[in-house]
């Protein structure tokens, strides 16, 4: 979603509220995820004394294998993410959304900011003990005898 921001860069005091869905056809572009839900944003843009700042939120289901016991499952997840925004910036620093032509690609931000805080380890549940490295058996649904066999 492309935000023009010029009213609220001119203007102290100015806010626009945001909330919208984006489709499974546009998580589409996210290739290492599979999404079980459309991505929810609400949030706000607003300036304060001259600063503009961007506060918003993201809720999602996320569909994804366990990378210990290759189960797959759901999870929900809820984010929050803040920043602020201006027109240039005189150096590189990544602390700052820059609003190219006084506009800013939502969806581009919070697809960055929601990959940034995904886990990079999926696990079904915290304490999953995986595959048996030998026999293959899900270690949390049975046990298996082949390292008790070497004994």
């Amino acid at each position: 979603m492309n935000i023009n921001l010029k009213q609220i860069f001119n203007i102290t005091g100015e806010s626009k509220d945001i909330e919208y869905s984006v489709s499974m056809e546009e998580l589409s572009v996210l290739k290492n995820y599979s999404f079980a839900s459309p991505v929810d944003i609400k949030g706000r843009i607003f300036n304060r004394a001259g600063v503009v700042y961007l506060d918003y939120s993201v809720s999602f289901t996320l569909l994804s294998l366990c990378d210990r016991c290759l189960k797959e499952f759901e999870r929900n997840y809820n984010f929050d993410f803040q920043h602020i925004v201006v027109r240039t910036v005189s150096n590189d620093n990544d602390e700052y959304i820059v609003a190219d032509g006084e506009s800013i690609e939502l969806n581009d931000i919070a697809f960055t900011d929601l990959i940034l805080q995904l886990p990079s380890k999926m696990l079904c549940k915290e304490d999953c003990k995986g595959l048996c490295m030998r026999c293959g058996c899900d270690l949390n649904e049975s046990v298996c005898d082949c390292f008790n066999s070497e004994l």
